[in-house]
């Protein structure tokens, strides 16, 4: 029996040697290296750059720690060149009121620090995120007169650092920069603004530093899509040159410049036909009856106060500047044609109450005078309106004309008539001649003013729109 058990136990342990060798076996197939299974396939190739393995660190691979990355690239000699090109990715917004535009784009800076060259077979290039660039030189290029900015982010910051084998470096970012622009309004709404977005390095000189346009024109891009509701933007350039600081020096400052003309059709809508439909409408008050003075009036105040309400609003949203603007000047015109209608209805009623008072008193001479003189029952229609005052100028005419015709022809029973004639034109006239009367023609017939003031306020603002319309387009 011992030694059937010792050849079962002998039996058994063969078994596991062998199961334990199978699974060895089989473990090794399975974790075989990616490059065993990579060389049946011929697309897949390629030849392993011993930078870009793991086992090399990238502060070792560019020997970060072996230099004094605070200093410039190569100090004390002459200055780094650094190449700068953006793209503008979207102006989103203009503003009047603060004198401002903001903007969004990429940035990136060209530059060669010897410092990070490491070797490389393939001579490909490594790219980083910003982690990098707080290890490194990297220029200090700011926004002249921006009163804010920041870059973007969102997912993760905005930078991108790549480095090739023989010491160049690409350092982009995306920023969003609001800078001040100094707008001339003087020829508001049908004017065009020219905005600067300004870069300069903040510590170095151009003795250290020299920034320049690295593809000259063609170093400014922009996106085709790019488009704003109150202007149409007409160009982008380049521009540099040198500016200078009485304490630091002189420094190499670079200059985007995009010229923006203004849309016309929003503010034609909002403020150009409302008050000239404004202006018309005043006109209306011409063909009203001059007795119609609740009319008149309240059509002449409505108009006023329309005319001041569209100049408000216009006005609250500008900066207030110490020039007159291009529409201050049509509107304030308009203002004053609203103005002068509801003065001449003013004219008119004030004459037309001085007329009814003299004729008023005209007729009482005559009534009185009228009890006195012998019967009239014979007289014309034109020589009993002359007794009641109500004659008009062809009646006076008429009337004159036969008071000198016909005083010689007459029987002496028409010269009682005549007598009455003419103490009524002298009551009128208060001796003048008739070339006196025709002299105050508007005044006796105070809606000629009226029909005056329907060519002439048309005939005025019809020219003044010629003359706004030419200087000013």
């Amino acid at each position: 029996m011992r030694g059937f058990s010792s050849f079962l136990l002998l039996l058994l342990c063969l078994i596991l040697i062998g199961e334990c060798r199978k699974h060895k076996s089989r473990k090794k197939r399975w974790s075989a290296p990616a490059e065993t299974h990579k060389l049946g396939n011929p697309l897949s190739k390629k030849v392993v750059d011993g930078t870009k393995t793991r086992k090399t660190k990238t502060a070792h691979l560019l020997r970060i720690d072996d230099h004094d990355f605070t200093m410039r690239p190569a100090f004390a000699g002459p200055a780094v060149p650094v190449g700068v090109d953006v793209q503008v990715e979207s102006l989103d917004s203009i503003s009047e009121v603060d004198m401002d535009f903001t903007m969004t784009l990429y940035l990136r800076h060209y530059w060669k620090d010897e410092r990070l060259a490491f070797p490389s077979s393939t001579n490909k290039s490594m790219t980083f995120d910003g982690r990098l660039v707080k290890k490194i030189w990297v220029p200090d290029v700011f926004f002249v007169h921006s009163k804010r900015s920041f870059i973007h982010d969102t997912t993760t910051d905005n930078i991108m650092l790549r480095v090739f084998p023989d010491g160049h470096v690409l350092y982009s970012l995306r920023v969003t920069v609001t800078a001040a622009c100094n707008m001339d309004f003087s020829r508001f709404p049908l004017d065009s603004q020219t905005c600067t977005l300004e870069l300069e390095s903040y510590a170095y000189t151009d003795e250290d530093l020299m920034l320049y346009w690295k593809s000259g024109d063609e170093s400014l891009s922009t996106d085709d899509r790019i488009s704003l509701s109150q202007f149409l933007i007409q160009k982008f350039h380049t521009t540099s040159r040198l500016a200078f600081y009485s304490s630091t020096g002189w420094y190499n400052r670079l200059y985007i410049n995009f010229t923006l003309r203004r849309h016309i059709f929003f503010f034609l809508l909002q403020t150009y036909f409302p008050a000239t439909l404004m202006v018309m409408l005043s006109w209306v008050s011409f063909w009203i009856d001059r007795r119609a003075v609740p009319a008149r009036v309240s059509l002449g105040i409505t108009t006023v106060l329309t005319m001041s309400t569209i100049i408000t609003g216009v006005n609250a949203s500008m900066p207030r500047v110490s020039y007159i603007k291009a529409v201050d000047i049509y509107l304030w015109v308009s203002f004053v044609f609203v103005f002068l209608s509801v003065l001449e209805y003013a004219a008119v009623n004030y004459l037309t109450t001085v007329r009814d008072g003299k004729e008023r008193k005209l007729r009482e001479k005559v009534r009185e005078q009228s009890q006195t003189l012998p019967c009239t029952c014979g007289m014309s229609h034109a020589r009993t309106m002359m007794l009641d005052g109500t004659y008009s100028e062809a009646d006076v005419n008429s009337l004159a004309g036969y008071t000198r015709a016909s005083m010689m022809a007459e029987d002496a029973s028409e010269k009682q008539e005549r007598m009455v004639v003419h103490l009524s034109l002298d009551n009128e006239s208060t001796g003048t001649k008739k070339k006196g009367i025709r002299g105050f023609r508007i005044i006796q017939n105070t809606h000629a003013i009226d029909t005056y003031s329907r060519m002439i306020f048309p005939g005025a603002y019809i020219l003044f729109n010629l003359i706004y319309w030419c200087v000013y387009c």
